[in-house]
């Protein structure tokens, strides 16, 4: 039987091992991210759970993990972070999860690639300038449940079928649950049951969850009728937020799985319906000070968050490379459905790329909210390339008004076309984005935060493994639009 999850928290690996041994614990999972964000993982028995562990680590072929290692150079070494520690509820036996860093086996090097290397040199890097000692985030966490998905890609065929039990295009089945209650499209937005069907699945999410020791703000059904959800965290410092980033995405998929249901952060699994995005709530402090809030300023945003925000929005188009970082990303990023397609700040405005909360009033909430990005993302490469951009324009001095990046507190799909066109528009597809980052990365490669080798093989791996093979494919819309010429 699986154990109840709690919260782990270790001061030694001496206290980790210890506690194996008095628990009884059987299992011990090292889980890692590969560079596009997915998450591998291997298992040892408790018996390996030993100092040799933490010293030299397991060794694996980064060759065969996409984006480290060629295969002549392949052998690499996990080594567990007793930070990340949670008893896994998903287990049949005692188990515990650990995230685990990369190294070079030889030298014990960290490795260029490893996301969790490069968000921690990002905060390196922010306190060597000595602007700020602190990074705090808050990530939203926007998917969709659904009962079954069909999808088939052949020489021959092509298409997918998603259900949902609380999609209106249910209305007219027969079977157990033909009572009626469904969302009309886009109606989703804080539906209450019974036309909200997972508040109990999505309340299990939440606790296993807040039990691993991650606050919880809240959690709710989002617009997209047919099952889409959100779960909102509380905010915290930039590398633990990306390491709860990977347990929370690993728990709701679970929970899922494990009641009879699927979730997806995919941004548009549904045409027509709101897509999912990956909102960032971000501030900075240094020496306990928060450094966002200036009184009489324009949304009492201090001038250093305003560089920040300038930083921000001027290399925003590379930025879009890392934080919406798949050719799905972009038929999100499209008129009518609250999600930004220009670069510009503005206070309560949800078209704008950021937004400025009305309800951060005080010194300590006052912060800002980059809302392009969705959960394709690599969360320590996304957050980590924010954190360089808003340094950069701290540093530089940005000023984005002068750069004609607002305020606009209007309704912008309201204004000519004439006039629309003066806003600088994010990219228009995962190719735009990554030509934006080719010639736009300088700021990414400061302190040694990024690398050129990481880039590069960024660019060409979402090139030509997703780009090109999405966009060299007939379409099935395709076949309804020109089988007849």
């Amino acid at each position: 039987m699986p154990i109840e999850i709690e919260n782990l928290t270790f001061q030694s690996q001496d206290d980790a091992i210890k506690y194996v041994i008095d628990r009884e614990i059987s299992t011990v999972d090292l889980k890692f991210p590969d560079l596009f964000g997915r998450m591998h993982h291997v298992t040892i028995t408790a018996a390996e759970f030993n100092d040799q562990l933490f010293e030299s680590g397991i060794p694996f072929d980064g060759s065969s993990v996409p984006g480290f290692k060629s295969v002549e150079a392949g052998d690499m070494a996990l080594i567990p972070d007793i930070r990340t520690a949670n008893i896994d509820p998903f287990w049949d036996e005692p188990t515990i999860s650990l995230l685990c860093d990369i190294v070079d086996p030889g030298t014990g090097k960290g490795f260029s690639r490893d996301p969790r290397y490069v968000a921690r040199k990002a905060v390196e890097y922010m306190k060597s300038t000595g602007i700020a000692d602190t990074s705090l985030w808050g990530p939203e966490f926007e998917f969709y449940i659904f009962d079954s998905i069909l999808y088939e890609n052949d020489v021959n065929t092509a298409g997918y079928i998603i259900d949902s039990e609380e999609a209106e295009w249910n209305t007219y089945k027969e079977g157990p649950d033909s009572l009626g209650h469904k969302i009309q499209p886009g109606g989703g937005y804080h539906a209450a049951p019974p036309l909200d069907h997972h508040y109990n699945l999505r309340n299990e999410m939440v606790l296993a969850i807040a039990k691993s020791g991650i606050p919880i703000r809240y959690h709710h059904h989002e617009a997209g009728g047919p099952g889409q959800s959100e779960i909102e965290v509380l905010l915290g410092d930039l590398c633990s937020q990306a390491d709860n980033a990977m347990w929370i995405k690993y728990i709701i998929k679970m929970v899922a799985r494990k009641n009879g249901k699927t979730a997806t952060f995919m941004p548009k699994p549904l045409y027509n319906e709101a897509g999912s995005g990956m909102h960032f709530h971000q501030m900075l402090f240094k020496g306990g000070k928060p450094l966002f809030f200036e009184k009489g300023n324009y949304a009492d945003l201090s001038k250093l968050a305003l560089n920040y925000i300038g930083g921000m929005l001027k290399h925003g188009r590379a930025l879009l490379a890392f934080t919406n970082p798949s050719t799905n990303s972009y038929k999100r990023l499209i008129p009518g459905f609250e999600a930004p397609v220009n670069l510009f700040f503005s206070l309560a405005n949800r078209s704008a790329a950021i937004r400025i909360p009305k309800d951060a009033v005080l010194p300590e909430t006052k912060r800002i909210e980059f809302r392009p990005s969705d959960a394709t993302c690599n969360m320590y490469l996304a957050m980590a390339a924010q954190l360089m951009a808003g340094l950069d324009g701290i540093a530089n001095e940005i000023d984005p008004t002068a750069e004609g990046y607002g305020p606009f507190d209007e309704n912008i799909f309201a204004w000519s076309e004439e006039k629309r066109e003066q806003l600088q528009a994010l990219p228009f597809s995962l190719q735009d984005a990554l030509e934006c980052l080719k010639t736009d990365n300088e700021f990414l490669l400061k302190g040694g935060v990024f690398t050129a080798d990481l880039i590069d093989k960024w660019i060409d791996y979402k090139l030509h493994q997703e780009y090109f093979n999405v966009r060299n494919r007939p379409h099935p819309m395709e076949m309804q639009l020109y089988f007849d010429v």
